[in-house]
């Protein structure tokens, strides 16, 4: 009785990750999703908690007042931009850290707009503000366009079976810690190139409602390219450029000005 109780429970799982599975990006591309968006925020809270406290006990997080009051001025700019995009979002706990360390040339945004930036970034590529705003809108836009979720669930997929168990057993726990293994995951493993150019599009119209230069996209990944000395940045490998990036958010510009001046014409 109880196995078959299980079965039951392990069926419904994967029935319901069926349906689950079934969603449409900002731009219509249809997504595989395993876990929902709330879900991801959920897993993806835990999961910065558990990577930020012992970088934390290590003193590596917002060590240099200036870096961090530029980096959360920007983000607060964009964040607001944000939600008028997706109001929703209103309700996310938008929060940005900078991660004390100058090797790693990256920056990320999980589900809920848990945010952080390596000072490795900010001291290799040396962006200007205009060219961070392009670096956090594009981060942010993965969030707004349910990236982390649709990366969970390439994660997940994989472990489908241990999540099955973990409900076919009432053990919640290992099925919440999956969750947020996956969710850490999710910032590890490289974009689509199609989610990566719904970045581009996205985090370029919402740096430019935010007041930032549109040209800033173009000469951000032309630094972005020169880094490294042979050596392919994180940032680079865990998001793959489409092709013809440069050329694409070229063509973009002119579409985006109107909105930068009208941004600018707000903030006289």
């Amino acid at each position: 009785m109880k196995m078959n109780r299980s079965f039951r429970q392990v069926s419904l799982l994967l029935l319901t990750s069926l349906i689950m599975a079934c969603a449409t990006s900002p731009t219509g591309r249809s997504q595989l999703m395993l876990v929902s968006e709330e879900q991801a925020i959920v897993a993806s809270k835990q999961a910065y908690t558990e990577m930020l406290q012992p970088l934390a006990k290590q003193g590596k997080l917002d060590n240099d007042p200036a870096v961090t009051k530029r980096v959360q001025t920007i983000t607060n700019r964009l964040i607001a931009e944000a939600i008028k995009m997706r109001p929703e979002t209103r309700r996310w706990e938008w929060s940005v850290k900078v991660i004390d360390d100058p090797k790693v040339v990256n920056a990320w945004c999980m589900a809920g707009g848990k945010m952080a930036i390596y000072t490795g970034l900010i001291q290799q590529v040396k962006p200007t503000d205009d060219e961070l705003a392009q670096v956090m809108a594009h981060e942010i836009s993965h969030a707004l366009a349910n990236h982390t979720a649709e990366r969970m669930s390439v994660a997940m997929g994989t472990s489908l079976a241990v999540l099955a168990v973990g409900v076919a057993t009432d053990n919640k726990g290992a099925a919440v810690a999956g969750a947020a293994v996956a969710a850490k995951l999710a910032i590890e493993l490289p974009n689509s190139r199609e989610s990566e150019a719904e970045a581009d599009r996205m985090g370029i119209e919402l740096a430019a409602k935010a007041g930032y230069d549109p040209h800033a996209a173009v000469t951000l990944w032309q630094k972005m390219n020169k880094v490294g000395g042979g050596r392919v940045p994180e940032f680079l490998s865990t998001h793959p450029a489409p092709e013809n990036r440069e050329q694409t958010l070229k063509a973009l510009i002119p579409e985006m000005m109107p909105y930068y001046r009208q941004s600018q014409w707000r903030m006289q």
